[in-house]
């Protein structure tokens, strides 16, 4: 079973940085496309980012496009999430998660949740 777990959310000012890990374990970690979500209270979850299983394909939302960069690295089977000139409407808990098969912008096909960790960007 895979198990993922996330870290290095917290409270950060507008316009400073932060960066999240997941840490994948269970399976074989370059066999599965990772991806990043957020919801912010009273929001429906929403996409982030997503990671190809090699790595070599990256696809961001709008919202985070040229802010947020993510990254994995198969030799820690972590994957990371960047985050740069932080906004208050970048507040959520993010969530990672996986899927065996192709990169995906679609939460509900991925099989494996992180519990999420709190990012507050203050004005």
């Amino acid at each position: 079973q895979v198990q993922l777990v996330e870290s290095g959310g917290g409270l950060v000012q507008a316009g400073g940085s932060l960066r999240l890990s997941c840490t994948f374990s269970g399976r074989t970690f370059n066999t599965y496309a990772m991806g990043w979500f957020r919801q912010a209270p009273g929001k429906e979850r929403e996409f982030v980012t997503t990671i190809s299983r090699s790595g070599g394909i990256t696809i961001y939302a709008d919202s985070v496009k040229g802010r947020f960069t993510i990254s994995k690295d198969n030799a820690k089977n972590t994957v990371y999430l960047q985050m740069r000139s932080l906004k208050p409407e970048d507040t959520a808990v993010y969530y990672c998660a996986a899927r065996q098969e192709r990169y995906s912008r679609r939460s509900n096909l991925y099989n494996f949740w992180g519990q999420g960790t709190q990012v507050t960007v203050s004005s």
